[in-house]
């Protein structure tokens, strides 16, 4: 029979920009429904964060936070300023992207040997939300 199952996850943000490994997050997630296999998609619901795969190494983290914030610097001049000053944010998030989909089998994240679920703030400190849904057995 086919599961069909979601659930937010809390995350707290340290800094303006920083990134997160939220594999754990997920996995424990996982085990608790006694999901087997199917298909888990993992979204930031939030303008100014997102979610993307790749090394959870130290350092790389701070890489990618540190360059997209060279990329996509604050107080660049964007229109967006005039709302509410936080246009690299949203910009940042959309070179990310919001969501990420992955497989579930036998139990385990369909990753790679180097592959984790990043979760990357542009706007912080704050208090965020990812949404995971799952469909399968």
């Amino acid at each position: 029979m086919t599961k069909v199952l979601h659930t937010k996850l809390s995350v707290k943000t340290a800094a303006d920009v920083e990134v997160i490994d939220v594999t754990e997050m997920i996995r424990n997630w996982i085990r608790s429904e006694g999901f087997s296999d199917g298909i888990l998609t993992v979204s930031s619901v939030h303008t100014t964060a997102g979610v993307t795969i790749n090394e959870g190494e130290s350092r790389l983290m701070e890489d990618i936070g540190m360059h997209l914030s060279k990329l996509v610097p604050k107080g660049a001049g964007y229109l967006h300023d005039k709302v509410d000053n936080n246009a690299h944010a949203h910009i940042a998030a959309t070179l990310i992207g919001s969501s990420a989909t992955l497989s579930v089998v036998s139990k385990s994240l369909g990753l790679g040997t180097w592959q984790r679920v990043l979760f990357v703030e542009f706007d912080g400190p704050r208090s965020r939300t990812i949404r995971c849904n799952f469909v399968g057995v």
